[in-house]
């Protein structure tokens, strides 16, 4: 395995804010990772580090097995695009295209030019009078055409409405296919880019969570519907991450599959399964009220509502 790249103990201190704090992790190449976590975690941040965009405050950081910082080999092969991406004063998309055929040595012309049909991206307007949907585009349609060997894409396509993001999406996952490189998606969208990202590294507060491949994640948690003391029973054990309830009604979600016969003696009791998705997963384990599942601490009991209808559903 190959790590496009290393971060050790790396630090990020604005003012009296620490965004980063003594982060270690590594994101292998060839790999789309989701960077995912609340915000203010500490994503943005660490993209425009790794970058070169930005130094640490302490720490060190290889990209391609260098440091990416003022470093002309290193540089060109990453693309950042991000929400509020800047371009020239009174540039058309084609000008903006223009300056990234010149910083990328992968640039694909020819792709740029059909994603901007696909988009629907005006040739004649100004980026600065265009929609926010319409600047959204011109900065996904540079991070997949410039087929830079590590692209951070820092949510620019929150812009786009649903359509346009799913386009986004599979013209994204058609050119990785054709064209391997290492991508990170930063996004609060977790469950449209659950299909897409392979592995997930989660922040918080500024500190690594979770770094874990997409697949060993699936079925990671579990939440129990019905009644109180048969919940607890089941729960008494796990690590508890979310707990409702409603006089003898509880919902908890635990880290943990139920093994074959807890699932069956569960349902026999009328215990409710249910799966978890990615974004309910990450919601939990970020939760401010769900405490630091490394600490053990993330029980948190809270009104129940709608549980009748989600049992009968």
């Amino acid at each position: 395995m190959t790590n496009a790249i290393e971060i050790r103990n790396l630090t990020r201190r604005h003012s009296s804010t620490t965004a980063l704090d003594s982060v270690t992790v590594s994101f292998e190449a060839g790999v789309i990772h989701g960077l995912l976590g609340r915000n203010g975690a500490g994503k943005t941040s660490l993209m425009s580090i790794a970058s070169g965009q930005d130094w640490p405050t302490s720490g060190e950081v290889t990209v391609f097995g260098e440091r990416p910082h003022e470093n002309e080999q290193v540089l060109p092969r990453i693309c950042f695009v991000r929400e509020d991406q800047r371009y020239i004063e009174d540039s058309l998309a084609r000008h903006a295209f223009a300056a990234a055929a010149m910083a990328f040595p992968n640039w694909d012309q020819a792709l740029a030019d059909r994603l901007s049909e696909d988009f629907r991206v005006p040739a004649k307007t100004r980026i600065k009078k265009m929609s926010r949907g319409q600047r959204s585009a011109v900065a996904v349609i540079i991070g997949i055409a410039s087929r830079a060997e590590l692209t951070f894409f820092d949510e620019p396509y929150m812009g786009l409405d649903a359509v346009a993001r799913q386009l986004f999406y599979d013209r994204l996952l058609e050119d990785y296919a054709a064209h391997p490189r290492t991508i990170v998606l930063s996004s609060h969208l977790i469950d449209e880019i659950a299909h897409l990202i392979e592995n997930v590294v989660l922040l918080d507060r500024g500190r690594i969570t979770l770094d874990e491949p997409v697949d060993r994640l699936r079925g990671r948690a579990v939440t129990l519907i019905g009644a109180a003391d048969t919940v607890r029973e089941l729960t008494d054990f796990r690590q508890v991450l979310n707990t409702e309830t409603l006089g003898r009604l509880t919902r908890a979600t635990v880290l943990g599959a139920l093994s074959g016969p807890e699932e069956q003696r569960a349902r026999a009791q009328g215990i409710e399964v249910l799966p978890v998705s990615l974004q309910q997963l990450i919601v939990h384990l970020t939760s401010g009220t769900a405490g630091d599942p490394a600490e053990g601490s993330t029980t948190t009991t809270t009104p129940l509502r709608d549980i009748n209808t989600e049992v009968a559903s």
